[in-house]
């Protein structure tokens, strides 16, 4: 597979924050439990939405697709499948859990890096997907306009996301799960507590995901759509570029 859309990162100049450190750090240690926690954690129910949130892409025009925030490649993999003559590109900050992902997508190209100075050439792609990724950046809203230079026009990008909720019930489960289950099934399972505390953390002070389509709608996209899964639980948020 061609590495063509890959440019010279030290062209962007990018310094990772403190922050983007310290988060790569907690995902390398957590990585070998991760894929596993998730199921877990999740009851499955997060294949259900990934394939939901790849079901969006299949629809973006032809060409090249970047899975941002990859993690272990779960979405990698599934987007491969989606769209089998295109290149696929796996983008995260951590290199063990892209290790740890490789075999589910070895055509993938993979990519250690910044996903809030990506080193891709403008216009590289047709879709970019990223998920459970965007609360993790330390600036969310550089990543957004980052994903914006990315996209050829009429490229779709599309955000599965644990936003901050907004419904009274799912403020309860959310509180809940975030402050007690995950803290402590996480961090007993992987021997990680503090890594799980932070993950909580990360959801509670996200963004909900109307402030988030305004944030995609600033950063230049249009035809910003969202829609919740699982009683507001997760939500895939699509914005696309100007064709």
């Amino acid at each position: 597979m061609s590495a063509q859309p890959v440019a010279d990162v030290r062209a962007r100049g990018g310094v990772e924050a403190a922050h983007g450190s310290a988060a790569r750090q907690m995902f390398d240690r957590i990585a070998p439990t991760y894929d596993a926690l998730n199921r877990l954690m999740s009851a499955g129910l997060d294949r259900r939405w990934r394939a939901k949130a790849v079901a969006e892409v299949t629809a973006a025009p032809p060409g090249p697709v970047l899975d941002l925030c990859a993690g272990t490649m779960d979405l990698t993999a599934m987007v491969a499948r989606a769209r089998p003559h295109e290149p696929v590109f796996a983008l995260d900050f951590s290199a063990s859990m892209l290790e740890l992902g490789r075999s589910k997508a070895p055509a993938a190209e993979i990519v250690v890096g910044d996903a809030t100075s990506l080193p891709f050439f403008d216009r590289s792609f047709a879709a970019v997907i990223c998920g459970f990724g965007m609360r993790n950046l330390s600036d969310p809203v550089a990543g957004a306009r980052e994903v914006a230079r990315v996209l050829r026009p009429g490229g779709r990008f599309v955000t599965l996301e644990l936003f901050r909720p907004t419904r009274l019930a799912t403020k309860a489960f959310h509180k809940t799960y975030a402050r007690v289950v995950l803290p402590a099934l996480g961090g007993w399972l992987s021997g990680e507590p503090g890594a799980y505390r932070y993950l909580a953390g990360s959801m509670a002070g996200f963004y909900s995901r109307a402030e988030y389509e305004r944030v995609l709608s600033h950063a230049g996209f249009v035809r910003v759509r969202g829609r919740e899964l699982t009683l507001g639980v997760a939500s895939i948020v699509c914005g696309e570029v100007q064709g």
